[in-house]
Order: C-alpha cells, then structure tokens, then sequence
C-alpha cells in the first residue's frame, strides 16, 4: 500500500526502482514516466517502444510526432509536466512480439496508477491512447471496439478522451477513419488549447 502523503517526486522515485516486472523483460526495466503534482492532463498511453525504451523519454518516437501533430501542442509543451503527464500503462518495455511490441505488462497500472494520480492536485482530462488504456479506464463503459469507443468520445469527455494509438502501423485504421482526423481532432486541439 502507498502511503497518501507521498509526494509526486517521491512517488516517481519509487516507480524508477520497480523490479516488479523484471523476471518477465528480457531487454530489462527502466521504467518511463512524467508527472508532477500540477499536471492538467493525463497522456495514458499502451508501454514504451525499444526507442523509448533506450532514452527514457516518454513518447520519443513517431507515434509521439504524431500524437503531439494530433494535440496541437509542440514538443516544449508536451514535455512539461505542468501540463502533461505521460503514463503508460506499462512503464518499461515489454519486448518483441510476432506482429510488434508485446502488450504492457499488467502489473504497472493496479500498482501505480491510482497513487500516482492522487498525488496530482488538478488533474482535469485523461486521454487513454489504444485499446489497453481504454480498457482499462472505462471499463464496462467501452464500446465494443476501439473504434466505436473513439467515435464516441463525447460521452466520456470530460473526464475522458479515448484516441487510436498514433503508430504508424494504425494508418490503416486512419484511412478507413477519416471521420477521426475531420470531427475529433479539430475537438482535441481545442479542448487541449483551453488548458
């Protein structure tokens, strides 16, 4: 059990000595994470990628080009954890599957999550990026798909906002999606403007 007290420095202190996992990477931890206690927004996302994984920067690579494109927001404001915090729902990376990464390892959200957003005072919106995340969060309340669970947004909104992943891979799903980039992102970048 966390102590309550706990401050988000101290909290991510504890979450960088994670081992939890360890028996199950083979490329090891390092778990990748930013917050502070007066982030508006929460960015959960699906588990580092190898890039990722290798500089300890959140959302390092072209997915985050593209969810940073779809925010709106350059990378000076998305790496300010005053505004941002970036939480995947595996911190460390999972390693190789046959068709891309392995999904996050399931310990990292029961055991951090709910502590590490208790010590943010004002947090205003959780965006879930990808199914793990959406899953997760909204519970009974997903859709059926991830698709349907996107096109309606609104519902979730405002303590919510599910997105697709932004990796390249999901182009597919954004050509068949073109509601996506005409309806919900021009509400995006407005909802993340007016934080």
């Amino acid at each position: 059990m966390i102590n309550k007290l706990i401050t988000v420095k101290e909290l991510l202190t504890e979450i960088k000595k994670c081992t939890i996992c360890l028996p199950y990477l083979k490329d090891g931890v390092n778990p990748v994470v930013s917050a502070s206690s007066t982030s508006k927004i929460a960015i959960v996302g699906q588990a580092p990628g190898r890039k990722v994984h290798e500089t300890g920067i959140p959302w390092d690579d072209k997915s985050g080009d593209r969810l940073r494109d779809w925010l709106g927001v350059s990378k000076q404001k998305f790496y300010n954890a005053e505004v941002f915090a970036l939480v995947p729902m595996g911190f460390c990376y999972p390693g190789k599957g046959k068709s891309g990464d392995l999904p996050p390892r399931a310990e990292c959200a029961p055991q951090w999550h709910e502590a590490l957003f208790n010590c943010i005072d004002d947090l205003r919106l959780i965006i879930l990026v990808g199914n793990y995340a959406q899953k997760y969060y909204l519970k009974e309340t997903a859709e059926e798909t991830l698709t349907e669970t996107v096109k309606n947004y609104k519902k979730y909104f405002p303590r919510f906002l599910p997105l697709p992943h932004p990796s390249p891979r999901n182009n597919i799903w954004l050509k068949k999606n073109e509601w996506f980039e005409h309806s919900l992102l021009p509400d995006l970048k407005k909802i993340i403007r007016d934080y």
